[in-house]
């Protein structure tokens, strides 16, 4: 089932778990809840949380406990928790919108599930219920509408986090875990604003994932090692790393964003191009595959998934073949990208010299189906 958007899955063994369900789910009331921001246009992104938190604790020995719904509160960890030695551990990123009629939508829910189930089994931590776990998040959305930013340029932050809670030292699958829910009212994601155009620093001697790693499954220890790099390309005045991999200098991602690029090909032909997920050394984004989905539909323009290299890109730049470049996620959904270094070089994007026409195009009809605006079966959960 997991194949059939685009994950790979470990081979490794994986125990059997016991399932919770949402219907079991208890709900404590927090009695001192917190001021809500008056907007959450300009809030920190994840820095603002919402009064209340899921939770759900594991054994092997037991499996799945019964689903809690409390008081948003630090966790108490034994210090030898196997999450703070070996990063056992993972996440998920999704958002909620909120619709002009008060109602709230989830996007593709499914489909970060999904990935979740992915990054649990390569990280040895317990399995789940996909659809259980789907609602027993929404129930705790539900619970925290009011925190969901009524804007067209913010909304709330889902963060689902499984860690491993093994009290010893030894390297081994966990035999104790706990799942966290946390929400977060968020406004745009880069301090350049919404839709502004990014720059890029594409240095070949850091390496964000390899073949066979695990750069396609969500797990903090593929992020804790991009942030010095990240720090250092910030003091060179970018907000991103485009992350090259191999002697070839493939492109796969941008900062922690899926990469697209439009051009005219070396055939003549218009294309949306961006770096495949089989080889494993990119996230499988849920942005990412909506937006390839919705440019196969509109069958305006060939839609390609391939390697492409930094040659492939100076070339065309120099050619004067590139249109557009721009990332996508679920953070910021779609970001223009205006200027990459690489090298010696600074490579200036045309992405915004008309205006980001397909970017923005891109951008509007998801943001029309993520609040509400439109329908769209299948990628949205309204309640």
């Amino acid at each position: 089932m997991l194949r059939r958007v685009g994950l790979r899955i470990s081979r490794f063994a994986t125990r059997a778990a016991s399932t919770f369900k949402a219907s079991d789910l208890t709900v404590e009331i927090n009695q001192s809840p917190a001021v809500k921001p008056e907007s959450a246009d300009n809030l920190p992104f994840g820095a603002v949380f919402t009064d209340h938190m899921l939770e759900i604790d594991w054994t092997a020995e037991n499996g799945w406990g019964t689903p809690e719904i409390k008081p948003f509160q630090n966790l108490s960890l034994h210090p030898a928790a196997s999450c703070l030695h070996y990063a056992i551990e993972l996440f998920e990123g999704m958002k909620a919108y909120k619709r002009h009629d008060g109602k709230v939508v989830m996007f593709r829910p499914d489909r970060n599930m999904a990935r979740m189930h992915s990054s649990a089994v390569r990280s040895a931590l317990p399995e789940f219920d996909q659809e259980e776990m789907q609602k027993c998040i929404q129930k705790l959305v539900d619970l925290e509408r009011d925190w969901i930013p009524d804007s067209k340029v913010a909304s709330l932050y889902i963060r689902p986090t499984m860690i491993g809670t093994e009290p010893t030292l030894g390297v081994s699958p966990p035999k104790f875990a706990k799942c966290f829910v946390i929400l977060c009212p968020v406004g745009p994601y880069f301090a350049t604003g919404g839709f502004n155009p990014v720059s890029l620093v594409a240095d070949p001697s850091v390496v964000r994932a390899w073949d066979g790693g695990s750069g396609n499954f969500k797990m903090g220890a593929n992020y804790a090692p991009t942030i010095h790099p990240h720090m250092e390309a910030m003091k060179k005045g970018h907000q991103q790393i485009l992350w090259l991999y191999g002697d070839e200098h493939y492109i796969t991602e941008v900062g922690t964003m899926n990469l697209l690029i439009y051009w005219t090909n070396e055939n003549g032909e218009e294309e949306l191009v961006t770096p495949p997920i089989e080889q494993g050394v990119i996230l499988p984004g849920v942005t990412r595959d909506s937006l390839l989905t919705l440019a196969r539909e509109w069958n305006e323009f060939k839609v390609t998934e391939r390697a492409v290299t930094m040659k492939e890109l100076v070339d065309a730049l120099d050619q004067g073949r590139v249109k557009e470049v721009f990332g996508a996620g679920t953070a910021c959904v779609v970001c223009p990208v205006n200027k990459v270094t690489y090298g010696d070089r600074v490579l200036e994007i045309p992405t915004m010299d008309n205006g980001a026409p397909l970017a923005t195009r891109f951008l509007n009809t998801l943001n029309d189906i993520q609040y509400g605006n439109s329908s769209r079966d299948g990628w949205q959960v309204i309640f």
